[in-house]
């Protein structure tokens, strides 16, 4: 197949610029990741609020959340997400892993945690960059490869936003008319956009921890210097994910211990360029959060155990429905 970069020089500056470039589009394919999950909470949380009189203050939260900051949240993310290295992105996929098996054993049988959802955004975001990094590392037309998948990621990440619009102005009006297709099949099945989400995230976790052991592990020399650096990176999460789980937080203190501690054990292991890493990841970790400040609100309400079983009665009477 002809490619044009092919036929370029092998100059070091062009080189850069294209890893640059693949850079760039790993981050962008891992923002629309972000985009897709949030549309789809954003509906759910819409919904779940709508049925609920006591909830329409969040309900409204939800609709006036401003429309034209979205496309600014992906232009940010894929700004972060290409400046962090492999390295911290596959620490950070590692950690929120880990934490998130620990809080699903730690839940009551058939309960969820939707502010979980929320919390794995920049997480998220980094392991599918690392599971395009490593499935297409050195692969001889990776770039055109990138080109496609941002191409299905934008696709993607455009109909669930319209989806979310469509459900916050017109919901309420078509599923009391029923003639709306797309709305009368978010009547009978919302209740299964968690299940959905939850088994996407955990097939895209699965790629991505594979894919995060396997770079970090490249610039092992020696078993010797992977045992130096996994021993205390072990004994780190494993404090962490104890403090979080005994010590109940808002969700910007957790991601400032969290950053932190991997801030200090990087200090000690890592290398300087992976310092400053974790201080973008910082910033990109709270501004996932600053931007679904409402639907944090509106999942905490929702997990809490007095609208649990409503929900639960909500769904039995969807599928009798159906």
């Amino acid at each position: 197949m002809f490619s044009l970069w092919g036929w370029l020089p092998a100059l070091p500056g062009l080189a850069w610029g294209w890893a640059l470039l693949d850079a760039l589009l790993q981050g962008l394919v891992g923002a629309c990741a972000v985009s897709v999950l949030c549309s789809l909470l954003k509906v759910y949380l819409y919904i779940q609020c709508l049925n609920d009189p006591s909830r329409q203050a969040e309900k409204e939260a939800l609709r006036t959340q401003r429309q034209v900051l979205e496309p600014l949240q992906v232009v940010v993310l894929t700004g972060v997400l290409a400046l962090v290295g492999s390295r911290v992105a596959a620490l950070v996929v590692l950690e929120f892993s880990l934490r998130a098996i620990s809080t699903v054993l730690a839940l009551r049988k058939g309960a969820q945690s939707i502010q979980l959802y929320l919390l794995c955004q920049y997480s998220l975001s980094c392991g599918v960059s690392c599971a395009l990094s490593f499935l297409l590392e050195e692969a001889p037309h990776g770039t055109s490869n990138l080109a496609l998948a941002v191409g299905l990621a934008g696709l993607l990440a455009t109909y669930a936003r319209r989806l979310a619009h469509h459900v916050c102005t017109l919901y309420e009006l078509h599923s009391r008319g029923q003639y709306c297709g797309v709305c009368i099949l978010l009547l009978s099945n919302g209740h299964r956009i968690p299940r959905l989400l939850r088994n996407a995230l955990a097939v895209t976790f699965a790629v991505a921890d594979l894919a995060a052991v396997a770079l970090i592990n490249r610039d092992f020399l020696s078993t010797a210097e992977a045992v130096r650096f996994w021993t205390p990176l072990t004994i780190c999460y494993t404090l962490l994910v104890t403090y979080m789980q005994e010590e109940q937080s808002s969700p910007h203190r957790t991601v400032l211990v969290r950053m932190g501690g991997l801030f200090i054990l990087l200090l000690t292991v890592g290398r300087w360029s992976d310092v400053l890493h974790v201080l973008v990841s910082l910033l990109g970790e709270l501004w996932c959060l600053l931007r679904a400040g409402a639907m944090l609100e509106a999942s905490r309400l929702q997990d809490s155990p007095r609208h649990s079983r409503p929900e639960r009665q909500l769904a039995s009477a969807s599928e009798d429905m159906s």
